[in-house]
């Protein structure tokens, strides 16, 4: 695990996405828990990441899973207490472990008494202030106060009955906070303040490109309201990606370098990338910002290049460290997305998730196990979602009755939206509800087929996905060092399908792309891990079609010398 006092140990960390509620559950009421979460640290320091991020735990009535938080310095009560969440804390760091949680300033629950009071005070009041209220346009305020939409559908206005809105970037359950107030930003440092002094290492800001609105009168319409992202690449769009935000997190910085080692912080901005993406990553602001470009990007060897290239040097510029990224709660399963037939639209289909274009599992597979030993084989800091060290797909089964994810009914019913990348571990595949719940009724339905990605029979298979990630997280940690950076290795004779790169200890990692392509390794060749280990130490030094290796040139013993 990294230094304690390293105030970087995340420059080069892998961390581990807990998604509280799928994870496993200790109390048997069907939802995982904190109990349940430090039952299985163990699993997770043999794993061996070195730090886990907790998705929001907060007291919610769960209109959008937990992002509508309705007391940010609780503990929802189907989680546990604010004493387990000590305890969970005490665990991690026993185990060399650091802990993250989620932080969602741009809206709060409309369920928050800050919200309650807000919508039954008077126009112009402090309370009402909190948030971000206009009145609708039209005589009568018939119509909304501007064209924005909710990311998930519809205007993102609600009418409060009165001629008066209020503003909703996501569901009308979420409420936008107006980061305009002094008090706002106030609430924020005190509520960071808060989870700072009981031990968290870090923040993963959500959409944290969002909170600072353009509220100058007249209100402005956006020039294409369908575009969830900034439409101007100067900060002038009314609602995304503003400079003010940046002043939030460089106030937000100063506290959490008061810390020693200081804290860390990481941006989530789901937009097509632009280089105003990585000024949240400076230094002086968050430190570190998530680009999900690799997350989006199709099996493509030359878009691999372009991403892998764009994002390290966009970090460097920025004083920070790359942030890799392959799956997450928000988004289909890793192992069903990689095997998407060439052509489709990924983003489309990432979106909707609502129909399986004929994936090829066994191909689908390949491509997840290589596409594990590519992102862990490149500096920077690697995010695991909970789930994808096991292969698991996505759950396309889910019927409408099982749906619980807002966008399905803001949608009418379009998109199916996030429920299949959420459903529950399997832990152990002879146990009722696969050893997540004794309950035997989890809060998604797991299928049938979710016995074969059980941790119970991949800890006994060599060659499992399980396996294959704790080998090469073990094997980073070993040749991999922060601040090394990636160099290309010369195309040779697999320019047209392969993509390889070098670190600083010699380590050389080489993805085959081609589908029915092998492609040569040096003949000096020592290989360490193969993202397929049915094929023996990769025969005649051949790569097969989408199989991803780590290798030296030379012995390994003179490799091991030269690392002391």
């Amino acid at each position: 695990m990294a230094e304690d006092n390293a105030d970087d140990w995340w420059r080069n960390a892998v961390v581990y996405e807990v998604y509280p509620r799928s994870f496993n559950d200790a109390n048997g009421d069907g939802e995982g828990d904190f109990r349940g979460i430090i039952d299985k640290l163990d699993y997770l320091h043999d794993l061996g990441v070195d730090a886990l991020w907790l998705t929001p735990f907060y007291p919610s009535p769960l209109a959008d899973g937990g992002y509508d938080v309705a007391d940010y310095c609780g503990v929802d009560p189907r989680f546990g207490t604010l004493q387990q969440f000590a305890n969970l804390v005490a665990g991690a760091h026993e185990r060399g472990i650091r802990v993250i949680i989620d932080i969602v300033p741009n809206h709060t629950s409309d369920k928050h008494p800050w919200f309650t009071k807000a919508l039954h005070s008077a126009p112009g009041s402090k309370e009402r202030n909190r948030y971000i209220f206009h009145v609708g346009r039209g005589e009568h305020g018939e119509q909304p106060p501007t064209n924005w939409l909710s990311n998930f559908g519809g205007s993102a206005w609600e009418p409060c009955g009165d001629g008066w809105y209020y503003l909703h970037s996501f569901a009308k359950e979420q409420p936008d906070l107006n980061w305009d107030n002094p008090q706002v930003r106030q609430d924020f440092l005190d509520i960071l303040r808060f989870w700072c002094e009981r031990g968290v290492d870090g923040f993963r800001i959500d959409v944290s490109h969002g909170l600072v609105k353009d509220l100058k009168e007249p209100l402005r319409d956006r020039p294409d309201p369908t575009l969830m992202s900034p439409q101007a690449a100067d900060g002038s769009d009314p609602v995304w990606d503003r400079d003010g935000v940046h002043e939030v997190y460089r106030q937000w910085r100063e506290l959490l370098d008061r810390y020693s080692p200081v804290k860390y912080a990481v941006g989530e901005s789901w937009t097509p990338f632009t280089p105003r993406v990585y000024q949240y990553a400076r230094q002086d602001e968050l430190g570190s910002i998530f680009d999900f470009s690799l997350q989006k990007a199709a099996w493509d060897r030359d878009d691999y290049r372009k991403i892998i290239e764009r994002t390290s040097e966009c970090a460097t510029a920025a004083g920070s460290a790359p942030v890799w990224v392959l799956g997450n709660h928000d988004v289909p399963r890793l192992a069903s997305r990689i095997g998407l037939p060439k052509g489709t639209d990924v983003e489309h289909w990432v979106t909707s998730n609502g129909t399986d274009p004929g994936i090829d599992p066994a191909q689908a597979e390949r491509r997840a196990r290589a596409d594990a030993l590519l992102m862990l084989g490149l500096p920077g800091t690697a995010f695991i979602y909970q789930g994808d060290e096991l292969g698991l797909p996505e759950d396309l089964d889910l019927q409408p009755a099982d749906l619980q994810d807002p966008i399905w009914e803001r949608s009418g019913h379009r998109f199916k939206g996030r429920d299949g990348c959420r459903v529950p571990l399997p832990w152990n595949s002879d146990s009722v509800s696969f050893g997540f719940s004794q309950s035997g009724h989890p809060w998604l339905p797991q299928p049938a087929w979710y016995a074969r990605y059980a941790v119970s029979n991949q800890e006994r298979l060599p060659g499992s996905m399980l396996n294959l990630y704790r080998a090469a997280i073990a094997a980073r940690r070993r040749w991999i060092r922060p601040g090394d950076e990636a160099e290309w290795l010369a195309d040779g004779e697999y320019a047209e399908y392969g993509l390889g790169w070098r670190v600083s200890s010699g380590l050389e990692v080489l993805v085959n792309f081609s589908s029915d392509h092998a492609i040569r390794l040096p003949e000096n060749a020592t290989v360490m891990l193969n993202s397929r280990p049915e094929i023996t130490d990769c025969a005649n030094n051949q790569v097969p079609p989408e199989t991803a290796v780590w290798y030296f040139r030379g012995t390994l013993a003179s490799r091991s010398k030269e690392n002391r």
